[in-house]
């Protein structure tokens, strides 16, 4: 191996020549490392679209408690995915415009390029993934049961899947599949606008619906009359992570690393603490 360095006996150009040509290399790598920094992280589809609009479209449900919810009062949404998604924003230097969307519309609007990304807790099932990307998952849920402190026909988990009794799932959420494939005596009635859950149990319609840990705070937090039912183990949990469409690696990258980024510097756990949902972090 010839040496690093000329041997002191060596004439003084010499030395002189290796000290240029180590500084002369050491600015081409910092040259070199600048320009990889420097390089868009992004150079997809989407990544194009959005430099010509400055814009990040991000689909959201504006009914989901904790997540993406418009306050009835205040008409301000909140949630965690609503302060995600203005971090998100900002990592990007993007105007952050939202569509409004639910888990029925969801494959379609992002298909159709109506949006980004929808950043509203997606339950990543195996139907979705046919069709749809996933970020890494940041959140996670079981299924629970909602009821009325007066209905006598379910007062536990095992009362559920009986004969005769009526269990209201939303249609388009997760809930549809899992309860559709696990409910052998019960009748399943699903849910679509304008009707919703909460309504068609206090009429006495159905005597229990099924959600996630989310949307039960907003019942728990805000109806008097309403009572969980919680399985006595774990029963079908899920996680939860963004959604974007397929065809775009560098997107769905970029995706990605906005997650890690919020896990690494605790702005995923400050977030959901925020807004009552820290247990189900996934970190």
């Amino acid at each position: 191996m010839p040496p690093l360095s000329p041997p002191p006996h060596a004439p003084r150009h010499a030395r002189l020549g290796l000290t240029l040509h180590s500084r002369r290399a050491a600015s081409a790598l910092a040259l070199a490392c600048l320009a990889a920094v420097t390089q868009p992280v992004s150079a997809g589809p989407v990544a194009e679209r959005q430099r010509s609009s400055g814009e990040l479209r991000v689909c959201i449900w504006p009914d989901y408690y904790g997540i993406t919810y418009r306050n009835p009062r205040t008409e301000q949404l909140v949630g965690i995915d609503i302060d995600l998604s203005a971090e998100f924003a900002k990592s990007l230097g993007l105007k952050l415009q939202y569509l409004e969307s639910s888990f029925a519309k969801l494959v379609d609007h992002l298909l159709e390029d109506r949006c980004d990304i929808a950043m509203h807790a997606v339950g990543v099932t195996p139907q979705r993934q046919k069709v749809l990307r996933f970020s890494q998952p940041y959140l996670q849920s079981d299924i629970y049961g909602i009821t009325t402190r007066s209905n006598h026909v379910v007062r536990r988990w095992e009362d559920i899947d009986r004969p005769g009794v009526r269990v209201a799932v939303q249609a388009g959420t997760f809930m549809e599949p899992v309860m559709t494939e696990a409910l052998k005596q019960a009748q399943m009635v699903i849910i679509r606008p304008p009707k919703t859950r909460e309504q068609e149990l206090e009429a006495g319609r159905v005597d229990v619906f099924m959600t996630d840990f989310p949307y039960s705070r907003r019942l728990l937090d805000n109806a008097d009359w309403a009572r969980l039912v919680a399985p006595p183990r774990p029963f079908h949990t899920i996680p939860y992570a963004y959604a974007v469409k397929p065809g775009d690696d560098d997107w769905l990258r970029q995706v990605d690393q906005f997650v890690a980024q919020i896990k690494r510097d605790g702005r995923l756990e400050t977030a959901a603490r925020r807004h009552g949902l820290g247990e189900i972090v996934v970190k």
